[in-house]
Parts: structure tokens; sequence; C-alpha cells
């Protein structure tokens, strides 16, 4: 009896001493460390937010997150102790100007950083862990330390073919906020369409902003729905979207595309084009013929006065040219181009493009501008309507500091491409196209991307910046088909860009998704399939 009694009390005494169990953290995109204490931070109704030195801004997205996400009455001081203390400290991950340091205790929370942008990701990271019980918010303890696998984690925007809107880009910028996503990448000029308003050319927007017809169903259909669609930003407009962005430490990229996709620019002003003739803005989708006639000086001093127009609108250092898909059957056909590439001593169209995109370099990098475009401007051979003499033999090199944004062709054009010694942010299409339907690219195949190909030595992997993830229009005209699509795929290229290949695991992100579909549900937008 003795002997039981004793054994009893013992395992009393063990069980009152085990410490309660933790309850882990989901989050998106997963941190790359985090250490669990037992117990919780209990938080009041009427928490204050506390930093220290320029962080209001930060400290000002936070009191609202609490009060959308949790209806909490969140005060801001900037000075004295607080419920949740920004703590900017420039020892904290010196060699991560993104990163940050979140500590859970029993009577605050920290969140320290070397700069404002790695705040604001340790609050993105704060919102998910917040959890309501009972009527009381609870976090647990824990230390978490956090910074990302890749420096360039896009999402664009195609609204050269449908015109979205100043809410529906706000919106998106949020949503890759929250998700740490730290490029914009807007493309706002293409054949069928033109968004900005450059106030030297107003027929740009007056014409080039609007087409009588969209073709519908698919490429090549020629079906059309006989309803004219236009409009575009004005300058105010970005000036606000560009702030907007700047807030939550979002560069955004803007895209114009040359010498191809500009049958717009080419309608509103037929001197641009090859041929000279007038055209109207194509309400055909898939690749037009109509190129940039980039012998004129008269088309290099215009794209001089665009760009200058764009780059004082956008802080980017990077200004995206485009560069894909040119077909050259019109330079082939002009005797101007013709005599321009024997004075040049440029043997094919390829060379040609790469000619025309260096000149666009020195012009940029005079305004202090990184070039970068899809991966034709290298002049390999990627289309079938790109014939191998085109493409052969080019002895142009693309100039040194582009930025090459891998889209389509063989993976190991990649790697040939970094040996040249270039940069490279991959976006290869079969994974990171969100227009293309979820038989294409289901949840799982989007979140197994790996934007480093394999073969590569530390070297050459430190050569690719990142990963972007493409909304093209086509066929996508309206906001509910295009948050369908992009969600929640945004999510896992959001967590390939941030958490990296090793920490990546499927079953527990769809775990860690809950927070994202229940916050997408009751902002009422209707997300595609999460298996």
């Amino acid at each position: 009896m003795k002997t039981n009694l004793l054994v009893s009390l013992c395992l009393v005494f063990l069980c009152a001493c085990q410490a309660p169990p933790v309850e882990e953290y989901a989050i998106i995109p997963q941190p790359q460390e985090i250490t669990y204490t037992p117990g919780f931070f209990k938080m009041g109704n009427h928490p204050v937010i506390s930093y220290s030195g320029d962080l209001n801004n930060e400290a000002g997205l936070l009191q609202k997150a609490l009060s959308s996400d949790f209806s909490l009455s969140a005060t801001v001081k900037d000075t004295g102790k607080g419920d949740i203390n920004l703590i900017l400290d420039p020892a904290v991950l010196p060699d991560k100007p993104e990163g940050y340091q979140l500590e859970v205790s029993s009577g605050k929370v920290e969140i320290k950083a070397g700069t404002p942008a790695g705040i604001l990701n340790g609050v993105q990271t704060l919102r998910q862990i917040i959890k309501e019980k009972n009527g009381k918010y609870m976090i647990q303890k824990a230390s978490v330390s956090d910074y990302p696998a890749f420096s360039w984690r896009a999402f664009m925007l195609d609204e050269g073919r449908y015109f979205k809107g100043k809410d529906v880009v706000l919106k998106l910028l949020d949503e890759m906020s929250q998700l740490k996503m730290n490029t914009f990448h807007w493309h706002l000029t293409n054949d069928q369409g033109w968004r900005i308003e450059i106030k030297k050319y107003p027929k740009l927007t007056e014409i080039g902003a609007f087409r009588d017809s969209s073709e519908i169903n698919h490429f090549g259909s020629d079906v059309y729905d006989g309803k004219r669609h236009g409009g575009f930003y004005t300058q105010e407009d970005i000036k606000e979207i560009v702030d907007y962005a700047s807030k939550r430490h979002i560069t955004i990229v803007p895209e114009v595309s040359m010498p191809g996709h500009a049958s717009a620019a080419i309608a509103s002003y037929p001197w641009l084009g090859t041929s000279g003739k007038q055209i109207k803005v194509p309400g055909k989708f898939g690749v037009h013929y109509e190129v940039l006639n980039v012998s004129d000086p008269k088309v290099l001093q215009f794209l001089d006065d665009v760009t200058n127009e764009v780059i004082a609108l956008f802080p980017s250092p990077v200004f995206h040219i485009g560069g894909d898909e040119v077909k050259y059957d019109q330079w082939k056909a002009s005797p101007a181009i013709r005599s321009y590439m024997a004075k040049k001593g440029l043997k094919t169209p390829a060379e040609l493009q790469i000619y025309f995109t260096n000149e666009i370099s020195n012009m940029l990098a005079a305004k202090g501008k990184r070039m970068m475009g899809w991966n034709e401007i290298t002049g390999d051979k990627l289309h079938e309507y790109q014939s191998e003499e085109d493409t052969k033999e080019v002895e142009q090199q693309l100039a040194k500091g582009t930025i090459v944004h891998f889209w389509k062709g063989d993976p190991a054009l990649i790697k040939k491409t970094i040996d040249k010694g270039y940069d490279v942010v991959n976006s290869y299409h079969e994974y990171t196209y969100v227009d293309y339907n979820y038989e294409s690219i289901p949840l799982s195949k989007a979140y197994a991307f790996n934007p480093v190909p394999e073969g590569l030595s530390p070297e050459e992997q430190s050569r690719v910046l990142g990963l972007g993830c493409q909304m093209w229009g086509e066929f996508i005209p309206t906001v509910e088909s295009m948050n369908r699509l992009t969600y929640p795929r945004i999510a896992a290229y959001a967590e390939t860009g941030w958490s990296g290949s090793d920490k990546k695991d499927y079953n527990r992100f769809l775990k860690s998704l809950d927070y994202f579909k229940n916050k997408w549900a009751a902002e009422g937008i209707v997300i595609g399939p999460t298996e």
C-alpha cells in the first residue's frame, strides 16, 4: 500500500511539473527559426503600441491591422514601454535588411529589426499568431528570427490587356505586404492598351488606352465581345499608388514594352511603327507583327521622353522594358531596317534586337536605372516563329548589369545566362503563370517551384535574385476571375520566395493557409481550390 501510494504521489508530482504544451504558430511564409517557450502572452482589448526611431508609419499600420483583424482599440506612443514594442536597432540581422526578430514573453511583445521594412515584416507575422480564446487575445510565447531567402519576391499584374483600376491595385499591395512580397511588377503597356499618362504624348492615352472590342474564349478564337474597353492611370494616380506601396516597403517596377507588344503606341503615333501605317488598337490577343522602327532616331527620342516621365514617377532602381515575343517579319521586310543593320554590322534580327536593347540600357543607365527584360533579350531562339537564321551566331552581347527575366525555354538557359555574368529572376511559365488554370498549375505545383535550377554552384545560385508570379490579363476581364486564379497560389509563391526550399513543407503550408482562407472569405474574395 505504501509503495502504491508513493508511486501515485510521484505521478501526480511529475504531471504537475510537466510544462504546458505549446501551440505552434501557423504562419505563411514560414519563418526561418522559431523557439517556443511554454505559456502565453495575454493581451488586453486596449493594447499600447510603443516604437522607437522613425517607425510612425509601421506603428500606424499595426494599429490599423489590430483594429481590422481583431477589433482591438490600440493606441500608439512614440516613447515609453507598451504591450507591443517596435524597436529599430541596426545591430539586428545587419546583413538581412528585411529580417526581424520577434520575442513574445509573459509581459510584452517586441519586434526588433535594422530597418523599417524588417519591422513591418515582423508586424505581418504578429498578425497571424494572435489567437482569440473565450473573448481574450493570446499569443504563444516564442522567439522568432526571420529573413527572406531571396531579395526579389514579385507579383506581376498585366493591365495592358484589361484595365483593373486603382482600388484593385491597392488591395493587391495590401495582400502582398501581408505575405512579405516586396516587388510589384506593373505591366502598363501592351498591344491592346497603354495605361499610363505621358504628358508629352497625350494620344497614348487618348487613343492607345481604348480598344473597340476584345477577343474572348481563347487565343485565335476570332470571337469578340463587341464591347469598348479602356482606361489609364493619370500621373497623380501613379504617385498615390507608389506612395501607398512605399509605405508597405514594396517597390513598384514599371514595364513599358519595347520593341514589340507596342501596337497601342503605334496606333497612337503611326510613325513609331516599322510600316508607318495607321493601325487601330487591336482587340485580338497573342503576338502581333507590329514592332517599333528601331532605326529611326525619332523613335529613340520618343522612348527617351517616355522613360523620363515614367522614371520621374517610379523610384524603383529597375526599369523593365519587356522585349518579349518580337516577330521579325516587319524588320526583315523593311528597306530602312535592312540598311540600318548593314550600317551597324548586324547580321540577324536577333542581333538587331540586342543592339537596340543595349541602346535602351545605356539610356536608362544614364538616368540611374538598371534595365530588366524577358529572356528573349539574350538573343536565344525561344519561339516557333523565329527561324534558325534569325537567331544564329549572335555576336552582339547584352549590356552588362542587365537583369534577365526568365520565362520561357529550356531551364538550362538560366545557367547559360548566369555564366555570361547576368543576374536572373526566374518566372518559368510552367510554374508561375497564375493566369493558367488550376489543371495546369495546381496549388501543389505552384508550391513545388524552386527558382534555383539544379546544378548551379553556390556562386551561380547567388545570381538568381528570386522569382515572380505573373497575372497576365488576356482572358481575365474581371476582378473576380483574377482573384480566383491569384488566390491561394500567391501564398505558395510568397513562401517560396521568403522561406526557401529547405523550409518548405506542403502539409504544414496547407494547415497554415487556414488563416488566409478565413481572411479572404471575410473580405468577400472567392479563391481557387486548395487541394
